[in-house]
């Protein structure tokens, strides 16, 4: 009986065992979904009546009293009202913290609820599993007769209510679609009660799966049960490059995971001094350029449009110059430790050696060049030739230059290197 009900809404397959999101089976589910810490499960004076969180397939939840006040804990599998009939959960948050998220979701604490009947029997939880056993063959037969019908609709899951009297199609359309007829075509052919409910983009991911860019499994199919709507503005803050190609996700929507650190982004900016104040010093205007956001440092240039002389500081320095600039004092440079060469903390010990010292220093032989064969070695043999003429004219214009000095001066004469004194 434990495993059974162990297996109702595990995180694996249920049909080829297999643990997270199977391929092969149709019957697959999303990996699995993590629950919401009960931090004020310790509080003393817990209603044992009090109001409990049911999840179902495809992460729908739902609020439910517990009247009977049955010890109720986080994972029960538990059987519940519906209209009509009663569908099969579990229980996946208990406590005060339920009217934390009862008033998330926007329900006023007068709403009337439905109640908790029962903890599931075993007949419960095999009459859920028969009509779950239904689901993929009903929604391969509902996208035909939709097609036949043209809807321009997808039907991307369906979900059985626990006592197989009920059936919940999951579609997704761009436009506004009438389905008042695949309603009525879906009831007597399926011979349950009927329910469309829209899904958008980011539930289809979910549902899919998938790798995403960072290389792990997708947030929306393996832990995220609630999505919140992501806005360009929390790419602007966090300084990304406006590319949509980059900025979407698999669902073709902005990725879910800007919206994970935009509060971090959101506190360091108050941090930085604001892009309209401009820099004076004795050489001239510095105008905000680009911040580094997260390590505290702002990026000025001398030009307002184009990246010119390009100096950053810290934010402290900024601000120190923004407050000097107000007193009317301009300073020397906006930062004075640029031209000192910070220490390295590490010594490059890999270019000390080579790593080539160990291989042995192959020489080329030379080839016998055969009589008759033309050289290899051409131009040096141009370059020796040309040396060897610079200095027989270095040679000839030295004794041209000995002769006349030989004429000259105290009238003694050159002759074969023999000087005669003159008569």
């Amino acid at each position: 009986m434990e495993e059974k009900e162990r297996g109702v809404f595990s995180s694996g397959c249920p049909g080829c065992k297999r643990a997270g999101a199977c391929t092969g089976c149709p019957r697959r589910e999303p990996r699995g979904k993590l629950f919401a810490t009960d931090w004020l499960a310790d509080l003393p004076g817990v209603d044992p009546k009090g109001i409990v969180e049911v999840m179902f397939k495809n992460t729908r939840i739902g609020f439910y009293t517990n009247p009977s006040a049955l010890p109720l804990k986080i994972g029960d599998i538990v059987a519940v009202e519906a209209s009509p009939g009663h569908d099969i959960g579990r229980v996946t948050m208990v406590g005060p913290l339920v009217a934390m998220q009862m008033k998330k979701a926007g329900l006023k604490p007068g709403t009337e609820l439905k109640k908790v009947f029962r903890i599931a029997r075993p007949n419960d939880i095999e009459k859920f599993e028969e009509a779950r056993a239904r689901e993929h063959s009903t929604m391969i037969r509902a996208r035909s007769i939709a097609e036949e019908l043209g809807l321009a609709m997808k039907i991307g899951d369906v979900e059985y209510q626990g006592d197989g009297g009920k059936a919940i199609f999951y579609y997704i359309a761009d436009e506004r679609v009438d389905f008042r007829k695949l309603i009525r075509i879906l009831a007597d052919t399926f011979k349950v009660r009927i329910e469309m409910k829209q899904i958008g983009a980011r539930q289809e991911a979910g549902r899919i799966g998938g790798i995403g860019p960072c290389g792990r499994p997708l947030c929306c199919s393996s832990w995220m049960s609630k999505f919140v709507s992501v806005g360009t503005g929390a790419a602007r803050l966090q300084d990304l490059s406006m590319n949509p190609q980059k900025l979407a996700g698999q669902c073709a929507k902005l990725k879910c995971c800007l919206n994970f650190e935009v509060d971090s982004y959101a506190e360091a900016q108050k941090q930085l001094p604001p892009k309209d104040v401009t820099l004076e010093t004795k050489d001239g205007t510095y105008y905000y350029f680009k911040p580094d956001i997260l390590a505290r440092t702002v990026t000025y240039s001398t030009d307002k449009n184009i990246p010119a002389n390009l100096v950053t500081v810290t934010a402290a320095r900024a601000f120190e110059i923004i407050a000097l600039n107000k007193q009317g004092i301009r300073v020397d440079v906006l930062d004075p430790d640029s031209d000192e060469t910070p220490a390295s903390e590490y010594g490059d010990i890999i270019g000390q050696d080579s790593l080539t010292r160990f291989d042995r220093n192959r020489k080329k032989k030379k080839k016998k060049r055969k009589p008759g064969e033309p050289s290899d070695h051409a131009p040096a043999e141009r370059i020796q030739k040309r040396a060897q003429g610079n200095n027989r004219q270095d040679r000839t214009s030295s004794d041209v230059a000995n002769k006349n000095r030989g004429r000259k001066g105290n009238g003694n004469s050159h002759n074969n290197g023999n000087f005669v004194p003159k008569k």
